[in-house]
Order: C-alpha cells, then sequence, then structure tokens
C-alpha cells in the first residue's frame, strides 16, 4: 500500500512539474520576498533567461530608478501570464519590462498568438496595477534561432504597431553589413556572453533614462 502511495505521489509531483515547470524558482523568489520585500512602485522586469542569466543587473541598474529582477528559466508569455498574481500583482511595480517572446516563437507560436496573449497581459495589469506602464523588450536574435529571425521581426513588429513602450532588442545585434555579430553568445549560441549584456543592459538603461521618472 505504501509503495502504491509513494508511486502515485511521485506521478503526481513528476505531473506537476512537467506542467508548471519553473514552480522551484517561484517558490524561490517567494522565500526570498519573505525575507526582503521589494517596496511598491518600482520597475520589475520579468521575463525568461535573458533576464535571469542577467548577473551585471544591479551594475547596469545603479543611479536608475530603483528595479528588481524577476525572470525565470526558458519562460513564455504563457508562463508569465500563469504566475501574473504571485510575480506581478503583489509587487504593485510602476513599470513593467517584459522579455518573453522569443522562446514562444521556438516552441511553435505564431506571432499572432503571442501578440495576443501580450494584449491579455497588458489588460490584466491594466486591471491589477492601476497606472502600472508596461514595456516589451523585443525579441533578440540568436546564432541558434537563425531560422527564426523573420518571425521574431514579425512578433516585434506587431508589438510595436500597438503603439506602447517598445524596446528594439533586435537590431542592436547586428553589424552594418546586415550579418549577425559572432562574438556575443556563450557556448550555446543562444545565451548572451558579457560582451552581449553590454549591448543589451545599454538597450534598456536608454529606455529608462528617457522614460521612467
Amino acid at each position: 500500500m505504501n509503495k502504491i502511495l509513494f508511486a502515485l505521489l511521485l506521478f503526481v509531483s513528476t505531473s506537476l512539474v512537467a506542467q508548471y515547470p519553473f514552480e522551484k524558482e517561484i517558490v524561490a523568489y517567494e522565500k526570498q520576498d519573505s525575507l526582503a520585500m521589494p517596496a511598491k512602485g518600482q520597475i520589475l522586469f520579468i521575463g525568461s533567461s535573458s533576464f535571469r542569466l542577467w548577473k551585471t543587473f544591479a551594475t547596469d541598474m545603479q543611479g536608475l530608478p530603483p528595479a528588481f529582477n524577476r525572470g525565470f528559466g526558458g519562460s513564455t508569455l504563457a508562463d508569465a501570464l500563469y504566475y501574473f498574481d504571485r510575480m506581478v500583482v503583489k509587487y504593485q511595480p510602476k513599470w513593467v519590462i517584459m522579455y518573453e517572446g522569443d522562446n514562444d516563437l521556438a516552441k511553435g507560436k505564431t506571432p499572432e498568438v503571442i501578440a495576443a496573449e501580450y494584449d491579455e497581459f497588458k489588460a490584466r495589469l491594466a486591471k491589477q496595477v492601476p497606472g502600472a506602464k508596461l514595456v516589451f523588450v523585443a525579441a533578440r536574435p540568436s546564432l541558434a534561432r537563425t531560422a527564426l529571425l523573420a518571425k521574431q521581426r514579425e512578433l516585434n513588429s506587431l508589438i510595436q504597431s500597438k503603439g506602447g513602450y517598445f524596446i528594439d532588442m533586435h537590431s542592436p545585434f547586428f553589424l552594418p553589413d546586415g550579418s549577425l555579430m559572432q562574438d556575443i553568445f556563450v557556448a550555446d549560441k543562444l545565451h548572451l556572453n558579457e560582451k552581449g549584456y553590454v549591448i543589451f543592459a545599454n538597450q534598456i538603461r536608454a529606455f529608462v533614462l528617457k522614460y521612467v521618472k
């Protein structure tokens, strides 16, 4: 009987992890918040590994309005929506800077579906965190996903056409001859290295300096 119960619990646990693969990261953030909750009215960074792996975040954001990073794993916009209450509403941020869309395209979602999820996120933000401003960081290119460049541009164009706040994180990684920079990625050719993050951070700093008061 105990073996059957153990097997059942293991199955349920495995199923939940498969369905909600970022739960451990979210719980870790919640534990962190229980020790030191970020003050309301800050800039919230939420998104996938481009945010999560941003090791120089604190240094790069020095001298700017208070901000904190809640990037998690290989998340998508659907994941950001699923954890909306736990990772957005409770913080009551003044600004939400989002990096999602890249993984979404890699998993086969169309730009139109992702744009609709962006609209849903924006609507929920307006309703549950009145006055908060949403910033979409464009899907950036990578050597590992060159096949998705056209889809990335399509998604970025769709979001930008909606007229909200938008940070171009696509064109800065191309050389004047139109080729993608080769030396800005780690070994997986997907994630940025230190040089890549200098470009990444500069784009975001420029936006914050211009718009966030």
